[in-house]
């Protein structure tokens, strides 16, 4: 229904380990590095290797296999000629030690001038046959053939620009995309959309004959005019973070519902919904006291900046991450590094291994109990929850 998109570059399947340096980085390699209590460096994720082509934007599951993980990431930098620069989507099947790129996107699908390399959306379909990314020029469908297909997905146009931004749009311009999920069954995809216009919407959509998604509604306005940080699915919901809110979205119900208990202008970055909503945001973590409400985790201490030693629950949150086999283990990212908890998010702990920087993402692994971060240093698998490593783990 939709014109088909060329990309200038084809997709190059890779059968073994991507090299850096030419040194080849082995599952043996990581899986030495965990076992002594060492943090692993992920060199294997496709790209240039400038600054900022190992951050993991994105990851996501295959819902018909636990075993894989999915990232995207983009390699921007400017040390990149702007025709190089591309978004890949690469596989994991041992926990992230190594990767296989699946999907090159060429750079005729984003904008690289208009914050590019944070917000982006990932969402897979069943068994990894397709994946839908969301950019500043809209929602795209990827299908990893052969020869890469990607197809635009009809989203809302910019009607009145926003003058007031760095680089704003032009009236008629794809509205930015942002937040992606697609149902486990396949079937449908729900694709949020907003660019500082005041005017959030999530569009839902399904498939046609061709396999294209085509629009077929909208979820109920949201009672926000703040644009779409985070989306999730709920036990029996939908829940999404906006720049100042958390809300949910009850089955059939025609509005949304307020998260009671989280501040006053919260952007909630991040959520999971393991044993209900946990919320990641400006300025603190929220655990769940029921499907519509949370509680501020006041109470906890987070070592902030490694050379002052600030401790404090105002921590700027970007991502939370429950791990589903073990509900009491929890990572957050943040603006000052990853925190682990052991015991729901009472009492933290910093990796001070990492390098000094933000990250903002993070993925338990289903096997081992170990854990993906993500940010701009790079990408690293860490095993925090060992009592081994625990032990051994550096503190000041």
């Amino acid at each position: 229904m939709y014109p088909q998109l060329k990309p200038k570059l084809l997709l190059s399947l890779l059968a073994a380990p991507l090299t850096l340096l030419g040194q080849s980085q082995t599952a043996a390699d990581a899986r030495k590095d965990l076992d002594t209590c060492h943090i692993h460096e992920v060199k294997n994720l496709p790209g240039s290797h400038h600054f900022g082509s190992d951050f993991i934007e994105a990851t996501a599951g295959d819902p018909k296999n636990r075993n894989a993980v999915y990232a995207l990431t983009a390699d921007l930098s400017t040390k990149v000629p702007p025709s190089d620069r591309a978004m890949y989507i690469s596989k994991s099947t041992d926990g992230g030690k190594t990767w296989t790129q699946i999907a090159r996107v060429d750079s005729q699908y984003f904008d690289a001038d208009i914050g590019e390399g944070e917000r982006n959306g990932l969402a897979v379909s069943p068994n990894g046959t397709e994946f839908v990314l969301t950019t500043q020029r809209g929602a795209f469908q990827v299908l990893p053939q052969a020869h890469t297909v990607v197809r635009s997905i009809l989203g809302p146009r910019v009607v009145q620009p926003d003058t007031t931004v760095t680089i704003p749009k032009k009236p008629g311009d794809p509205v930015t995309a942002n937040v992606v999920k697609i149902t486990a069954d396949g079937k449908r995809l729900m694709v949020g959309y907003g660019y500082f216009d005041l005017n959030p919407q999530i569009l839902t959509y399904r498939k046609s004959p061709d396999g294209s998604w085509i629009q077929d509604g909208h979820l109920p306005k949201l009672p926000t005019q703040m644009d779409l940080l985070s989306l999730q699915f709920g036990a029996s919901s939908l829940y999404v973070g906006t720049g100042d809110q958390a809300f949910r979205l009850q089955p059939r119900a025609k509005t949304w519902t307020r998260i009671g208990g989280v501040g006053d202008d919260s952007a909630v970055q991040g959520i999971s919904t393991v044993g209900g909503p946990h919320l990641a945001a400006c300025w603190g973590v929220y655990n769940p006291i029921s499907p519509d409400a949370v509680q501020r985790v006041t109470h906890a201490t987070f070592l902030l900046h490694r050379n002052e030693d600030e401790a404090g629950s105002n921590i700027r949150a970007f991502s939370i991450e429950v791990d589903p086999a073990k509900p009491n283990r929890e990572i957050v990212t943040s603006l000052t590094g990853v925190y682990f908890s052991k015991d729901h998010g009472q009492h933290w702990q910093r990796l001070n291994d990492l390098p000094d920087g933000e990250f903002r993402t993070a993925r338990f692994n289903s096997e081992d109990g170990t854990v993906i971060v993500s940010g701009i240093e790079g990408t690293f698998l860490a095993n925090p929850f060992s009592p081994r490593c625990t032990a051994r783990l550096k503190t000041r």
